[in-house]
């Protein structure tokens, strides 16, 4: 996924040591790209197949339609010449004989099926209202072709499916109207090409025209994941018109109660605060921040992972934006999230944490405050190598935009010697973000004059052997830049000796008396 460069005031802070604010944010971006993409969503499908086994009553989804000769003994040949045929049963026969063998689990025959040049007639079938169980077996066939590869979800759509489907909307027959509804959703799911053609084919509307008060819960919960799908994917991102369409119905969406539409209800934010922050603006103009932010709360994890995702996003836009989450209490949720059960969890809240430590003093200021230093640090020691990435870019962004004193709390947190014991990953991006960080507190200790000091401590928890020893990194950054470090802060061979007390959990220099801190 190419990764987007933002140009506002709050990057223009974002890396203010001398460096090029822009490249330095691309190369942020870069590194967290992985939470970015489409892909990291795969733990809800983006296109869905209709099972046999996931029904225990199947047959009583088709109550208009009995076949006199058993549909499991038909053969593919029998379906052809039954879909194929002119007797209306015959044809109803031949389409749940279909539409059976494509929901099996394993290997439906897809291929067989689009080869025998049955699409049309299905297509053709979802046009007569006069034959309801007709009707709706031929969209199970479809829903399930749909739910293929790229290429059959093509084959479905080129065969004119897309209008019939969304006329099907409107059916006074609701499993028939579901069924579309499903359908629908798979093609928005194959990515932005399809999803574009549904949107510019009106399938907006039409979609939210089903929502009500009455409307059944399990048809809302297809519903949600439809809308979802019509909010992935970018390159491009779906067109402003069609988010301004659907975003106040997923707002009432997200105050229901019901686990399968809140989950689907925060994917599909989470999809439209993926991008630039006039895309963000969109949404937390509806005021739905607090909201997402009390569901990062949630028991389910289904739930809190992408409303966790919506506000990682959310931070990730400018300060005002920023602004809002910390308002709206996500500090206060953050620390828990750190040290959830579940290493992905942790990940994510690492990355939201990163994003509100790219901003201003005060907000870092918010983040020492709420207790996030001791949550982080503990990641930085313990947690998974995605989390530790995370955490110690969240060092980065911090010891780059933070005050001196906000420097100094950082250390005596114990996030400097956490990060000297990252000094021996394998990544070499990790290896020189975290020289960065080192990097960047030496220049909140010269500020201190207090640079031997730093060095001595450095010294003493290993990290000048470690800094030393990347001199021979293959990496040629990694080599300059620990070099560079060594020579800056370390080549001065009448450093007085000064003694560092360390604790388990913090390092103190023993600055001088008139000094009103101690880094």
């Amino acid at each position: 996924m190419p990764t987007k460069i933002v140009t506002d005031e709050r990057i223009s802070k974002f890396k203010n040591k001398g460096k090029d604010p822009a490249k330095l944010r691309e190369k942020r971006i870069t590194e967290c790209v992985e939470l970015r993409k489409a892909h990291k969503n795969e733990n809800f499908l983006k296109r869905r197949n209709i099972t046999l086994s996931s029904l225990p009553d199947e047959d009583a989804l088709s109550p208009d339609f009995k076949s006199k000769q058993p549909v499991a003994s038909l053969t593919i040949e029998d379906i052809i010449k039954d879909v194929t045929s002119d007797c209306r049963e015959s044809q109803t026969r031949g389409c749940q004989a279909a539409r059976k063998l494509l929901s099996q689990e394993r290997n439906p025959p897809l291929q067989e099926i689009i080869d025998a040049g049955l699409l049309s007639r299905f297509v053709a079938f979802l046009s007569m209202d006069d034959e309801p169980a007709l009707q709706f077996e031929a969209a199970w066939a479809l829903t399930n072709i749909a739910s293929g590869t790229s290429w059959h979800t093509q084959q479905v759509v080129e065969h004119g499916a897309v209008p019939a489907f969304i006329a099907l909307l409107s059916s006074p027959m609701l499993h028939i109207s579901e069924q579309a509804v499903w359908a629908l959703g798979n093609i928005a799911g194959d990515g932005p090409v399809y999803r574009d053609v549904l949107i510019d084919c009106n399938v907006v509307p039409a979609l939210l025209a089903r929502i009500s008060p009455d409307t059944p819960v399990g048809y809302l919960r297809n519903l949600t994941w439809t809308l979802s799908n019509l909010c992935r994917n970018k390159n491009p991102c779906p067109p402003l018109s069609a988010v301004q369409q659907v975003l106040p119905s997923l707002i009432q969406l997200l105050h229901l109660t019901d686990n399968d539409v809140l989950s689907d209800a925060c994917w599909a934010i989470s999809y439209l605060t993926d991008g630039d922050n006039d895309r963000i603006e969109v949404v937390v103009k509806t005021g739905i921040v607090p909201r997402l932010v009390e569901l990062m709360s949630h028991k389910e994890l289904s739930i809190m992972t992408p409303a966790l995702r919506s506000i990682g996003n959310i931070v990730s836009g400018s300060d005002v934006q920023t602004q809002m989450a910390i308002d709206a209490g996500v500090l206060s949720i953050l620390p828990q999230l750190m040290r959830h059960p579940k290493a992905s969890m942790q990940k994510e809240a690492a990355w939201a944490l990163s994003n509100i430590a790219a901003g201003p003093c005060k907000q870092i200021q918010q983040l020492i405050t709420c207790g996030l230093l001791p949550p982080l640090v503990e990641q930085l020691r313990n947690g998974d190598f995605k989390t530790q990435r995370e955490a110690v870019w969240a060092v980065t962004n911090f010891t780059s935009g933070g005050t001196v004193e906000q420097v100094v709390a950082l250390v005596q947190s114990g996030a400097l010697e956490a990060i000297i014991g990252l000094l021996q990953v394998k990544d070499p991006k990790v290896i020189l973000v975290i020289l960065d960080s080192i990097n960047n507190i030496f220049m909140a200790a010269q500020k201190l004059g207090e640079t031997e000091r730093l060095a001595l401590l450095v010294e003493e928890l290993g990290g000048l052997d470690r800094i030393e020893t990347l001199q021979n990194h293959t990496n040629d950054l990694v080599y300059q830049t620990a070099h560079s470090i060594i020579e800056k802060y370390f080549c001065d061979g009448d450093m007085e000796a000064v003694k560092v007390d360390a604790t388990d959990d913090a390092f103190v220099f023993n600055a001088p008396i008139q000094r009103t801190f101690e880094f």
